[in-house]
């Protein structure tokens, strides 16, 4: 059974900075794009960050310059340094990843239970 478990959420002021991580566990293959998404009160589940398996990444404008993604190959984890939050970066943060388990044909789509960051202004 393949998981994704998230933490380092929390509470902070804005101007602050938080570092979310994700590990993927089980039996695990290959593990393609790695990413987090943002689910904002009262708002749809978007995009923030995501990263390749060869470590080529994409941002949300809104993060660009503030936020930086990054991954460990070996360790199967995927890490979001947030810095100079705001109270706009309110909400849960979720983890998202395909992998590939082992004895798989095909890449699956898998999602953590998420975090909380809350930004104070």
């Amino acid at each position: 059974q393949v998981q994704l478990m998230e933490s380092g959420g929390g509470l902070v002021q804005a101007g602050g900075s938080l570092r979310l991580s994700c590990a993927a566990s089980g039996s695990i293959f290959s593990i393609d794009v790695m990413g987090w998404f943002l689910q904002a009160p009262g708002k749809q589940r978007e995009l923030v960050a995501t990263i390749s398996s060869v470590g080529s990444t994409n941002y949300a404008d809104s993060v660009k310059g503030r936020f930086t993604i990054s991954r460990d190959n070996v360790k199967n984890t995927v890490l979001l340094q947030m810095n100079s939050l705001k109270p706009e970066d309110t909400g849960v943060y979720y983890c998202n990843a395909n992998i590939k388990a082992d004895g798989g044909r095909r890449y699956t789509n898998y999602w953590g239970q998420g975090t909380q960051v809350t930004v104070s202004s």
